[in-house]
């Protein structure tokens, strides 16, 4: 079943009614977050070794068993399943008909709309499925003001204009950003521009997104800072290249609409699921830059990349930094033509 959004918070407080959930949509940041909330509320922590397993897209046959067994020390076991591809639909659909109390977190950030996964998971009675995309203008505003009151801080309207200009769409960062301006101004306290300019700064709501968007608009200087500030935050080599190669795809269905006759930021505004809304105009810059032939060399160094992190001895962090800023570099260089 589709979880409604208005049901969303109090089934992530207690995931009771299936045994299986699937996280799906474009915010990475926010996927990760919720996942770690439906695994702390059945397991109690999220590295019980005892209570939670987790596994890898090259893993996704052991479902059905990891369901099946049950935990050393009592307690519901959780399986928690990171990339969940259209590959893992024939395991699900064994293990929920199969026995077992575990229950399954999936983490399929990018699936699309005709996704079987998300098709076999929307008409199962056992499951639910929670969409996670990036919050707009209001409700960005909305999360700062929430996330500070809760923390008994204010904020002057100028600097929550300020604020949400700055802040991403990945709702991790920007959650953590949030509490981290919370912290500095202390409960009982006002933030003002001082503040949030000191607490937040120029890196605010950086992450693998940011990047990816900077590489394909030709700025090379915001890509690299931002793929730093990413990998720094745990992300992996494997995952900026597929992250990249998916981002460089998107590209590509829209550039095809433009064949149609549709502008650049028409494309941009028709892409589906929809943007942020601050990262029309990047998206749309791109469009303007990339031919479909330049497209298709971009994913090829996508899928190089991917395959050089398996298969060489190469540092996988560096075979993946080189792919996106190297696409960086020949985007800055299309725009000097």
């Amino acid at each position: 079943m589709k979880l409604e959004p208005r049901r969303v918070e109090a089934f992530l407080r207690k995931p009771e009614g299936v045994r299986a959930v699937l996280l799906h949509g474009d915010d990475v940041g926010l996927i990760r977050a919720r996942a770690n909330r439906l695994v702390k509320a059945v397991a109690g922590g999220l590295d019980d070794p005892f209570r939670v397993t987790s596994l890898e897209r090259e893993n996704f046959g052991a479902i059905p068993a990891e369901m099946a067994s049950l935990g050393l020390m009592g307690g519901r076991r959780v399986v928690r399943v990171r990339e969940a591809s259209d590959a893992a639909t024939g395991p699900v659909a064994t293990a929920l008909s199969g026995p077992g109390e575990a229950f399954l977190v999936l983490e399929g950030p990018g699936l699309a709309g005709r996704s079987k996964l998300r098709a076999l998971l929307e008409k199962s009675a056992e499951a639910a499925t929670i969409a996670c995309y990036p919050a707009d203008a209001r409700s960005l505003v909305q999360t700062i003001r929430e996330t500070l009151g809760a923390m008994d801080v204010a904020i002057e309207s100028e600097a929550l204009e300020w604020l949400s200009g700055q802040l991403g769409a990945d709702q991790a960062v920007t959650v953590s950003e949030i509490e981290k301006l919370g912290l500095f101004v202390g409960p009982g306290g006002r933030a003002d521009m001082a503040a949030v300019r000191e607490c937040v700064g120029d890196l605010a709501g950086l992450s693998l997104e940011d990047a990816l968007f900077a590489a394909t608009a030709g700025q090379v200087a915001a890509a690299d800072r931002a793929l730093e500030l990413a990998m720094a935050e745990g992300a992996l080599a494997v995952q900026v290249v597929r992250a990249g190669l998916q981002h460089i795809q998107r590209l590509q269905r829209a550039r095809a609409t433009m064949a149609e006759g549709m502008s650049a930021e028409a494309a941009a505004r028709a892409v589906r699921p929809p943007l942020f809304f601050r990262r029309v105009a990047t998206f749309a810059a791109a469009l303007g830059l990339w031919s479909p032939s330049a497209l298709e060399w971009a994913a090829r160094r996508m899928f190089e990349a991917e395959r050089g992190c398996k298969t060489t001895a190469l540092p996988g962090d560096v075979i993946a930094r080189n792919a996106v800023i190297g696409i960086a570099q020949r985007a800055a260089r299309l725009r000097r033509r």
